[in-house]
């Protein structure tokens, strides 16, 4: 009996941590005549439509090959040439101190678990020399070189592996420095890291567990957060919260500010959420899952709304279009490409699941004058040849600046790392 009425005891305590974000057909058709609501972002204001007020729809993509001799299509003054192809979802691209180029290839689902490395070395744009640096990863993203160290952040952990400059193999297991959460929603397994100026901090993006906490709040422990770390895994902080899936990171060169591209939540319409990319304010909160926009709450939290969290929520500074599912970042501080170009940002986004048409599916940028952004014009685009059918080509994700000031697109579900260049 005593285990009896223990089990329902611990039943009850966990079901009171969980929300029911369940919203009935008579609130949806309330909610949907509230009328929509402006918010002031920095690149000018915002007009968000009601909750429920269009249908939260479900439309995936089929991803075909590329016909022979096709690019993706640059804005006017640019060229697009393949950089490497047969890779198996590369992910992400980081371009190491010595200027050694690496990829994660890595997935939600059948994941290669490993790491490229491509080299360039006569400059002439395509890749000389390829080598399998690292394999049996868990679903490994982010990548850093610091000190004398060979950083992975794989999606249970940050691991530290010995490492000497133009060295062609990472052996071992390395050393796990943080312990993270791999469970939760199958989407929000990558982990991004990079360092500060000084080197001295590493910081790493944890996307949320569910879309909207309905898995319960416990299950978000450290998740929808960037986290700071010492170089040895100590010292952690939450650096900013309320960040439904960071993903992207990189600093403001003007004003030395982190920011990040953010995946925002679904199913509330096929306008709502957008995605955005922001500043991020260190203790910064930024709403997920209780409000977004700053003070606009979630209709699937009005049980339990968390106001005095929803009052302190910090307006994002750029958005970037609904479930575009933003995920690429970079600023670009070279000189190869034209002046409007300087200090300003690239995003890829890898394109939506939860719109009709689709969004996404190409790379945005955002022009900064005196390190504030403006509105967001697209970059790189042609990934989907028909707006009416559900065929892409790809999926851009990474944005990296190479080492000649090209710049590097992953394009996910193809296969290829695309280089755009000043024609």
């Amino acid at each position: 009996m005593k285990a009896h009425i223990y089990l329902l005891a611990s039943l009850l305590a966990l079901a009171s941590c969980k929300n029911n974000t369940k919203v009935s057909e008579d609130e949806k058709e309330e909610l949907a005549d509230n009328g929509s609501v402006t918010v002031t972002t920095t690149v000018g204001p915002l007009e968000l439509p009601a909750p429920f007020s269009s249908e939260s729809v479900t439309k995936e993509s089929n991803v075909v090959d590329w016909p022979a001799g096709k690019t993706p299509i640059a804005a006017e003054g640019f060229k697009v040439e393949r950089f490497a192809d047969s890779l198996k979802h590369p992910r992400w691209t980081y371009v190491a101190p010595n200027n050694d180029i690496f990829v994660s290839e890595s997935n939600t689902k059948d994941s290669a678990n490993r790491i490229t490395l491509l080299r360039d070395t006569d400059e002439d744009g395509k890749i000389d020399e390829r080598f399998i640096f690292k394999d049996k990863l868990n679903q490994n993203f982010g990548m850093l070189v610091l000190g004398d160290y060979f950083y992975i952040a794989n999606t249970d952990g940050l691991y530290r592996f010995p490492y000497t400059k133009g060295q062609t193999k990472l052996d071992g297991e390395g050393e796990k420095i943080v312990e993270l959460s791999a469970s939760g929603y199958n989407n929000h397994w990558t982990r991004n890291i990079i360092t500060n100026e000084a080197g001295d901090k590493i910081y790493i993006s944890v996307g949320s567990a569910s879309n909207v906490g309905e898995q319960g709040m416990e299950k978000e422990e450290r998740r929808a957060n960037i986290l700071e770390v010492n170089p040895d895994g100590s010292g952690e902080i939450v650096y900013a919260s309320g960040l439904r899936n960071p993903v992207g990171m990189d600093w403001n060169p003007v004003t030395g500010d982190l920011w990040t591209a953010v995946n925002e939540r679904d199913e509330l319409g096929n306008n709502l959420v957008p995605d955005y990319a922001t500043s991020v304010k260190k203790g910064g909160w930024y709403g997920w899952p209780y409000s977004y926009y700053g003070q606009i709450n979630d209709p699937r939290w009005n049980e339990d709304p968390h106001q005095d969290l929803v009052d302190k929520a910090i307006i994002p500074d750029v958005p970037l279009g609904p479930h575009t599912a933003s995920l690429g970042f970079t600023f670009y501080t070279e000189d190869q490409f034209p002046q409007m170009y300087q200090n300003g940002a690239f995003v890829g986004q890898h394109g939506s699941w939860n719109r009709e048409p689709f969004s996404g599916y190409k790379v945005v940028f955002i022009p900064f004058e005196n390190g504030i952004p403006k509105e967001p014009i697209d970059f790189l685009t042609g990934f989907v040849p028909d707006e009416n059918g559900n065929e892409v080509y790809g999926r851009p994700v990474a944005t990296t600046v190479a080492p000649d000031g090209s710049l590097l697109v992953n394009d996910d579900d193809g296969g290829v790392i695309w280089r755009v260049s000043v024609k």
